[in-house]
């Protein structure tokens, strides 16, 4: 697999930091996920007893995010443990954290300290507001940055006010980006030999996703406000509802109009004035309407079907059980199974990511708490029984 030569030492916990690391894992990575001994890291705990979020112990947030993982329980508050932790540094090359701004310092375990043991290695922090700036000490979660960051305000509609984005996006985000600025990193490493500091902000994240909007903003001083599923330039771009359902309709440009138009066969599109953008844009109320009172007379199976014949873009508005039953998805092999260590079969969303040369992989099960510490301590680092029992008897290990 594509990142198969590479170790990552997973100190995240809860979503932004666990996303980025289980695509890392995804593609290949050893990782190591190195928790706190007895707790272990935050989202074991959560929905653990829940009977429909819960497998072998294990709630779906942790099951999902540390398939392909393993876990290692050092006590980095000790000077025993974090001696282990840079010995595992070492044979590493990358951290990847998202604790608060500050805190991998006060352990002693921030990027100087381990650079100064292994010059290669790579860290990586996603914090809600980065390192720098007034603001780095705010706690922040996904729904903090995903305010904060603007793309809540043109979520909903006026009726309907500011609303999130139905996937965390704000936490993703940050993990996506994380993972993307450690592969920066590594593929600088190759001609430079050393590691560096890779810092993300989540706010920061969410400024670049408003892209071309931002710029509409910045160039026009034009404040836009939420317009539910339609769109600020393209109509008809909207989800209209059917006899049974929502479907969705994305004419962008003059040519898809006039395409939808003539398959539609509404009189009203039909107006040689609606060819031009500008126009439609000026009557979009007008045109959803027309659209809306057309969809409705049929089920969302048969708009779907007609309108991929005229190769109109289109697509149902799915719950979660269509969305990862569609065949398209499962052809892409993006629900995958996992089997526990009890035996049972689980399955999880699986890696967008396809390359040509890796083979596909099964998804290995989500470690227990510590399972792995032995066989690290003892193959990876050389550690003796003698020297891992005074660990252990210390509180370092567990």
């Amino acid at each position: 697999m594509a990142l198969e030569h590479i170790t990552v030492i997973d100190l995240t916990h809860m979503l932004s930091g666990p996303y980025g690391t289980m695509l890392l894992a995804d593609l290949g990575a050893r990782t190591i996920k190195v928790e706190p001994p007895e707790t272990g890291e935050g989202t074991r705990r959560l929905l653990e007893h829940d009977p429909d979020y819960s497998r072998d112990g294990m709630g779906a947030y942790y099951l999902t995010l540390n398939r392909n993982k393993q876990s290692v329980c050092i006590n980095l508050k000790t000077d025993a443990g974090r001696a282990v932790f840079l010995d595992l540094v070492r044979h590493a090359d990358v951290v990847f954290d998202n604790f608060s701004v500050g805190v991998p310092k006060r352990l002693g375990i921030g990027h100087e300290a381990l650079a100064a043991v292994n010059p290669r290695i790579i860290t990586c922090s996603v914090t809600g507001f980065g390192e720098t700036g007034p603001e780095i000490q705010r706690p922040a979660f996904d729904q903090v940055v995903q305010a904060m960051g603007g793309g809540m305000s043109i979520t909903g509609t006026p009726e309907t006010g500011p609303t999130r984005s139905g996937i965390p996006i704000g936490d993703l985000g940050g993990g996506i980006f994380g993972a993307m600025g450690v592969l920066a990193a590594l593929a600088e490493r190759e001609k430079t030999g050393v590691g560096q500091h890779v810092d993300v902000s989540m706010l920061d994240v969410q400024i670049s996703m408003l892209n071309y909007m931002a710029t509409m903003h910045l160039m026009s001083g034009i404040v836009p406000e939420g317009i539910g599923n339609g769109h600020f330039v393209h109509v008809p771009y909207n989800s209209y509802p059917t006899s049974d359902g929502h479907i969705i309709v994305a004419c962008i440009g003059d040519p898809f109009f006039e395409r939808f138009a003539e398959f539609a066969g509404i009189p009203e599109l039909m107006d040689p004035e609606l060819r031009k953008q500008p126009r439609r844009l000026a009557e979009k109320a007008r045109i959803d309407a027309l659209v809306a009172e057309k969809f409705r007379t049929r089920p969302t199976a048969y708009w779907q079907a007609e309108l991929q014949k005229a190769r109109i873009p289109c697509g149902p508005v799915n719950d979660f059980k269509e969305a990862l039953n569609d065949t398209q998805v499962r052809a892409r092999d993006m629900v995958k199974p996992v089997t526990l260590h009890t035996g049972e079969v689980v399955e999880v969303p699986g890696n967008p990511i396809k390359l040509s040369n890796a083979k596909d992989q099964p998804f290995g099960s989500p470690p227990c708490l510590g399972q792995d510490t032995l066989r690290v301590l003892t193959d990876t680092l050389g550690y003796s029984a003698e020297q891992i029992g005074r660990l252990k008897d210390n509180g370092a290990i567990a």
